[in-house]
């Protein structure tokens, strides 16, 4: 397989810089590649994605092979002609969309076999037609590997069945791409959550051998934090001289942290979906207090994770109708308490104190307590 030259110019920590060398231009990195799903950038002319300063753009396997037709862009020229654009492109295998939007999909060794979105009707995408779709017909400069894009959350053994799938097809991809010139193939790590499964997974395609590295299977649901520990986990793993493309992820924050943990392109339809219909908005459906207060830090995490805050209606019911004990002893209305084993832990300037908790004088240090 012939490389593209991927040229490291600066590094800050695990953050680097370069230029990925294609035969159809140069791709800077770390890059940002607009999403043209179906043969465009929503939105926008071709010349008006420049001026972005976008270097390449995606198209999507899943997407074109239903409409228009993978074989009808072939007899128009090919994608870049097809969408006026004369620098690289990358292609998606189609993966992830059979996974997200795919009726009636069955997975078996051979292949995913789908029934489309549009018309329902049935389709069969294997790693060997991935190939031929994206290199043959629509003339993909890198072609990405067909995989299975695990659900989440996944048990261990489940998401480790859908790993080493994932790595089988790799091979076929890479059988089927074959020695080409001009055109360059993507692997693409998975294995969930789990650190170990993303290691194994990057070894394998390290053995298989491709021209660069993708990091799959993330922003389905799993969260900022677990986002970010699998790239740590997985990046590692990944060679330096290679380019690392984590797909799907297009949040500024994402981006910042995962260029600074060593990753090198993206791409999601976050920008030109949210340049169509605007910032996601919300509305107030209930109020929970003042944003000024401060008890709203607690108000939120209470609300946010249904934490139960307030008495049920029979034990205000019960306390309002117990009657209150009466001493002993005639006459006594006080007991005193000052010798129990409880030291108060609210602070100095508390407006009460009346949390507490177990203490026992320290008989090694002095004025000390054990709690």
């Amino acid at each position: 397989m012939a490389e593209f030259p991927f040229d490291i110019s600066a590094r800050d920590g695990d953050a680097r810089t370069g230029v990925l060398t294609t035969t159809r231009g140069e791709i800077r990195t770390p890059a940002f590649m607009p999403v043209g799903t179906a043969g465009t950038v929503k939105a926008l002319y071709t010349d008006q994605v420049r001026e972005t300063g976008a270097d390449i753009i995606l198209g999507n396997t899943y997407h074109l092979m239903l409409r228009p037709g993978a074989e009808r862009v072939s007899r128009l020229g090919g994608l870049h002609k097809f969408m006026r654009w004369d620098g690289p492109i990358l292609t998606d295998s189609g993966g992830f969309q059979v996974w997200s939007l795919a009726q009636l999909r069955k997975l078996t060794e051979e292949g995913v076999k789908f029934q489309s979105h549009i018309d329902g009707s049935s389709h069969m995408l294997t790693p060997e037609r991935a190939i031929e779709i994206q290199a043959d017909l629509l003339g993909a400069d890198i072609s990405m590997q067909l995989d299975e894009c695990t659900d989440f959350p996944a048990e261990r053994p489940a998401a480790e069945q859908s790993m080493q799938l994932s790595l089988r097809w790799a091979k076929r991809c890479k059988a089927a791409f074959g020695d080409r010139e001009g055109q360059s193939l993507f692997g693409i790590v998975q294995g969930s959550t789990y650190p170990e499964l993303r290691k194994a997974s990057a070894e394998g395609l390290l053995e298989i051998g491709m021209d660069g590295y993708a990091i799959g299977g993330l922003a389905v649901g799993e969260g900022f934090s677990a986002m970010m520990e699998v790239l740590e986990a997985t990046v590692p793993h990944l060679p330096a001289a290679r380019p690392r493309y984590l797909m799907g992820v297009g949040r500024p924050v994402d981006i910042i942290e995962a260029v600074s943990r060593g990753v090198d392109m993206f791409d999601c339809v976050i920008p030109t979906r949210s340049g169509r219909h605007g910032p996601k908005r919300a509305r107030v459906i209930k109020v929970i207090g003042n944003p000024e207060s401060e008890k709203a830090v607690s108000m939120i995490a209470i609300h946010a994770n249904g934490i139960p805050h307030v008495f049920p209606d029979e034990v205000t019911k019960a306390a309002n109708d117990a009657k209150p004990l009466r001493p002993k002893t005639k006459g006594v209305r006080h007991e005193d308490w000052r010798e129990l084993p409880l030291i108060t832990i609210d602070p100095a300037d508390a407006k009460d104190h009346d949390d507490a908790v177990h203490a026992l004088p320290d008989e090694e240090v002095e004025g000390g307590h054990v709690v």
